[in-house]
């Protein structure tokens, strides 16, 4: 009976179970739609195996969503001191409530000399509730082992 259990547990850790996404967008979005529209060169490979998420020809920019703004203030200073431009972050502002990061992290970028911006989505777009995403076939899978595990038991 142990074996089964631990087989069943080693199972379920196998399978993705509903992923829950909290952004419209993934931060690739943003980043292609900012970089392409300054000619900027994406997920730029440092020597230190560290990727600049956008550089133009004045900075090195990171993209962030608005929470991570005290990661996005780290990685800026990095990237600005592995490629001499300047610092810039790029919050992504999904929701209204997300301006308090922007508040947040606005004198530190003035304090430290980093350029900041944001990036809202498409005009009209706002976050639904958090939606499932569900395979089918993950939870058919699962169904089934667990009948053949409720055969073996009886």
């Amino acid at each position: 009976m142990k074996r089964i259990y631990l087989l069943f547990i080693s199972f379920l850790f196998c399978f993705n179970f509903p992923v829950y996404s909290s952004h419209l967008y993934s931060e690739k979005y943003y980043q292609n739609a900012w970089c392409s529209k300054w000619n900027g060169r994406q997920e730029v490979k440092l020597i230190d195996s560290t990727r600049v998420d956008c550089i133009t020809k004045n900075y090195a920019i990171e993209f962030d969503f608005a929470p991570k703004w005290a990661e996005a203030v780290g990685q800026s200073l990095h990237y600005s001191r592995m490629t001499g431009k300047k610092p810039a972050i790029i919050l992504i502002i999904e929701k209204n409530e997300d301006f308090k990061y922007y508040h947040r992290v606005k004198p530190l970028c003035e304090k430290y000399d980093i350029a900041l911006w944001y990036m809202k989505p498409p005009e009209g777009q706002s976050i639904k509730k958090q939606t499932p995403i569900i395979n089918k076939d993950i939870i058919i899978a699962l169904l089934n082992y667990l009948k053949e595990i409720v055969n073996v038991i009886m």
